[in-house]
């Protein structure tokens, strides 16, 4: 067997052993059997919110044993098919095992990754809300591009997306947008993208065609769940109701429905008109300005952890962390984890993950420069 493949077994390998002990077999095994045998009682739906929550948790459990099954499986039959290539000297047969091999590396670095979210909201779902800079058009225009970047990576990733507010741009774009992205481990990917995303292109707005720079801010917050107690004085919030915006016609909204809370000790702001209900608006408004407070306090805690190293990295809203240049040349690079590539059109249309891998390797290891084509 080549030097080459050797190395990639050996790391897919090591790669199995520590999953496996995230994972603390035995253990997860066991409490496996036993979620199953919760959620095949008939009288575990007389409580939705428990079977809700058991069913998630069985779910994850599964998918984590499940997948390091599977690469287990897929490593074994790959190098036996390799084994047999060589035998028959097939040499299309043993390109294509190679080929499976070296891909089994990518995946088991990320699944790796993957189970090193261990922080207590990262399994949550998120909310990502994009606000355009100054710059008018030009920046209203790269808010919805970044709004429709993580929109795509989102849905490439299964996960579910939901819109819960926006502000149109008056000419093109969005001044603000929050969405839901709903999944597992959607805030433990995703959180280190809140800060200030930088766009340099020639702009579609310009008569003259010059080249412009827009830039537009990130902020994500993890949706939290009963496991995580956020308390807020209700005295502590003002609450504004207003007409949701629509496209009109028969099925304009034509109650104030859509809500505003302002959280006054900190001036956190958060707005919901997703839905005709203003008890539902309220709801999911709350949940947003418990998010966006918990937030806060992690980046707090995180600050205060990381004052004293000098390699600190800033991640904060109001941070400038990825530069995407779309002319003089193609170029999206992480000024965090040095991380580029020149395939500027795949990114926005989701390819992010390079990205997201770096910066949680990063986070984890403190470390994560790296260079893609």
């Amino acid at each position: 067997m080549r030097a080459e493949i050797q190395a990639v077994t050996e790391a897919v390998e090591q790669s199995l052993g520590l999953l496996r002990r995230h994972l603390d077999w035995e253990k997860s095994l066991f409490r496996l059997d036993e979620l199953t045998a919760l959620t095949e009682d008939p009288n575990l739906w007389n409580d939705s919110e428990r079977a809700q929550k058991l069913l998630r948790e069985k779910n994850q459990l599964e998918s984590g044993l499940n997948g390091t099954r599977q690469l287990e499986r897929d490593l074994k039959d790959n190098l036996e098919l390799l084994e047999m290539a060589e035998m028959e000297g097939d040499q299309d047969m043993i390109a294509d095992a190679e080929k499976a091999i070296f891909a089994l590396k990518d995946r088991a670095a990320t699944m790796e990754l993957e189970s090193l979210l261990s922080g207590e909201a990262d399994a949550n779902d998120a909310f990502l809300e994009v606000n355009a800079g100054a710059g008018g058009t030009e920046a209203q225009d790269w808010a919805l591009i970044l709004l429709r970047m993580y929109t795509r990576w989102a849905e490439q990733h299964d996960y579910k997306v939901e819109l819960l507010d926006e502000t149109n741009g008056e000419e093109a774009g969005i001044k603000s947008a929050t969405i839901q992205i709903k999944g597992h481990n959607a805030y433990g990917w995703l959180k280190s993208e809140s800060g200030v995303h930088r766009l340099v292109r020639i702009s579609p707005f310009d008569s003259q065609a010059r080249r412009h720079t827009s830039f537009s801010s990130v902020s994500v917050t993890p949706v939290i769940d009963d496991k995580i107690n956020v308390e807020i004085n209700e005295k502590d919030v003002k609450v504004d109701t207003f007409r949701a915006s629509g496209a009109g016609g028969q099925h304009v909204n034509k109650t104030d429905s859509a809500v505003r809370f302002t959280h006054i000790p900190t001036g956190i702001v958060v707005s919901c008109q997703q839905e005709r209900s203003q008890h539902k608006n309220r709801a999911k408004a709350w949940d947003m300005l418990r998010a966006r407070i918990y937030e806060m306090e992690l980046r707090k805690r995180e600050e205060a952890a990381n004052a004293l190293e000098a390699t600190k990295t800033d991640i904060g809203w109001g941070h400038q962390i990825r530069s995407y240049v779309l002319q003089p040349y193609q170029m999206v690079k992480d000024l965090r984890t040095n991380v580029e590539t020149s395939d500027s059109g795949g990114v926005l249309n989701g390819d992010l993950d390079r990205f997201l891998q770096a910066a949680l390797a990063q986070r984890l290891n403190g470390h994560g420069d790296q260079q893609a084509g």
